[in-house]
């Protein structure tokens, strides 16, 4: 059985309002998630926009500090911010980033990009480092010729390539994928999805996935966790969770995929329709924060926040319905 790498126990983030009328009072990012990630598995953390998926990411690998809770990986508390953090910690867990082209400097030739995490960390072969580099390259299906090359001469999937390289050359144990195919075609997307399980298979990579896209979870991921209003409303291994969602957002949220096929359609949920809109992370609603759009909500839904359960092995809900 493989070991647990990652553990995220009471996370909570909190950004403080400084200006204008809610001056004092607290943007609740992340509000007190529990998750669990092992050796060579693929959490898919899923929501949408704003409900905290990326701030999770960015604790994990120390962008930020906890406001409270704890992240430990491979036994040792990391939820300090990444400057407080041993140097092994930070080559063990990389991140690849939704759009490279913000985080691949402009001025920087694609060998130096590839050179730099390396000599900060003392892993460069003095003896051959061009052809440790190349390996790299190689690894995610560059050629050594675009050793010389500059990131604008690139191409958004081959710059993807380049981050993923990068993220690779410190030979961690997990790597944080923030988005890192949507802003790509369709073509190019499934190249990357495909050449990160070969390389999750070669090195036995931990990955924790951030994504809005569902649909991508199911071929990718071991286990997915739904995030809304910076909690987790459900998590479950990947062929549970398409199979037999609890939760009524999830189930709202599976009812939302299209499908090409008819086995497709058979598994299809039945189609929910929420009510309203998200509401802010500033002023969340009391009890259940998904009481204003779940069609399903009783009277306890507005009063108590609902406690996570399990309800069969590896299988976690927050829901009163349950």
């Amino acid at each position: 059985m493989n070991k647990t790498i990652l553990e995220v126990k009471g996370l909570k983030k909190y950004f403080p309002i400084s200006k204008g009328a809610q001056k004092g009072m607290f943007v609740k990012a992340i509000d007190g998630i529990d998750f669990t990630t092992k050796e060579g598995e693929t959490l898919g953390l899923v929501g949408e926009s704003g409900s905290g998926k990326s701030t999770t990411a960015y604790n994990v690998i120390g962008m930020y500090g906890a406001t409270a809770g704890k992240i430990t990986f491979k036994g040792e508390d990391i939820s300090q911010i990444s400057s407080k953090r041993p140097l092994n910690f930070k080559k063990d867990i990389q991140m690849v980033f939704q759009d490279p082209g913000t985080t691949l400097n402009p001025q920087r030739s694609v060998r130096q990009i590839l050179t730099l995490p390396l000599s900060i960390h003392g892993m460069l072969d003095k003896n051959d480092p061009e052809g440790q580099l190349i390996q790299l390259l190689e690894a995610v299906e560059l050629s050594a010729e675009y050793l010389y090359k500059y990131p604008s001469s690139l191409g958004g999937g081959e710059r993807q390539m380049l981050a993923v390289a990068r993220a690779l050359s410190t030979n961690p144990s997990m790597i944080v994928l923030d988005e890192p195919t949507s802003s790509l075609d369709v073509s190019v997307q499934a190249k990357i999805i495909n050449m990160l399980l070969r390389l999750q298979q070669q090195h036995n990579l931990s990955y924790l996935f951030i994504t809005h896209d569902l649909s991508l979870m199911r071929n990718l991921a071991t286990k997915v966790a739904i995030m809304y209003l910076g909690k987790i409303a459900e998590i479950a291994p990947v062929e549970t969770f398409f199979t037999a969602p609890r939760h009524p957002y999830t189930q709202m949220l599976l009812s939302a995929i299209p499908v090409i096929s008819e086995e497709e359609e058979i598994f299809k949920q039945a189609k929910i329709t929420p009510k309203g809109e998200i509401p802010s992370p500033v002023n969340v609603p009391k009890g259940c924060g998904f009481n204003t759009r779940c069609p399903f909500a009783k009277e306890e839904c507005f009063i108590d926040d609902p406690l996570m359960q399990e309800i069969e092995p590896e299988h976690f809900v927050r829901c009163h319905l349950i």
